[in-house]
């Protein structure tokens, strides 16, 4: 990868990592739960419809590409993070500073998990990450398109799965980017990455079997 398709990856991460954030900000800021699942959509309604690079989405597809498809996630990766952490530093020093306060709630009950939890719950949002991905890309209908995206945010967001980039947003948002934050955020990232590529290769070894 040259210098200039670096730049342009890590711009592109760069920007999701602030539209994730702009999900996580408002889901935060609603009182309802579903609500707030509903609204967080957005984020990943922006990045699909403007072509932005999310690790959680571009991950899915690492099988169908080459190995600098799978070093560029490396970089992704790092742009969602720094997105993220940006956009919340700057969020901390506004009015709506005060959803800080419900982030660290919701970090303190993530870390307080065991790595298999984490990990297991990494699977399961990827898998829905998937779905609105691939339905976004493939449905034929636009309204089809569109409740891709919103059902497959809205259900891993109820459910409780665990989606590395807007855990790096609540982390970052409430003050707690610590040593233990970090190994959570990798094992949810493995959990992420196992849950992306299930579909792609279970529907692969269907067709094999057909």
């Amino acid at each position: 990868m040259n210098g200039k398709k670096a730049a342009d990856t890590l711009l592109k991460a760069f920007a999701a990592g602030v539209f994730i954030s702009v999900g996580g900000a408002v889901f935060l800021s609603c009182e309802s739960r579903y609500l707030g699942a509903l609204l967080f959509a957005v984020g990943l309604f922006v990045i699909c419809t403007m072509g932005l690079l999310l690790f959680t989405g571009k991950v899915c597809y690492v099988f169908e590409n080459d190995l600098g498809y799978a070093i560029s996630l490396i970089l992704i990766w790092l742009g969602n993070l720094a997105g993220c952490t940006v956009s919340a530093a700057l969020f901390r020093m506004t009015r709506i500073a005060g959803i800080a306060e419900k982030a660290a709630g919701m970090c303190e009950t993530k870390l307080a998990e065991t790595p298999a939890s984490v990990f297991i719950l990494g699977i399961f949002c990827n898998i829905l990450i998937w779905i609105a991905v691939e339905g976004y890309k493939k449905n034929p209908h636009e309204l089809g398109k569109y409740l891709a995206i919103v059902f497959g945010v809205v259900v891993f967001i109820v459910s409780g799965f665990e989606h590395c980039v807007a855990n790096m947003f609540y982390f970052a948002v409430a003050g707690q980017l610590s040593g233990q934050a970090f190994t959570f955020l990798a094992i949810n990232t493995l959990g992420n990455a196992v849950g992306g590529v299930f579909m792609p290769l279970l529907l692969a070894a269907c067709k094999k079997l057909a």
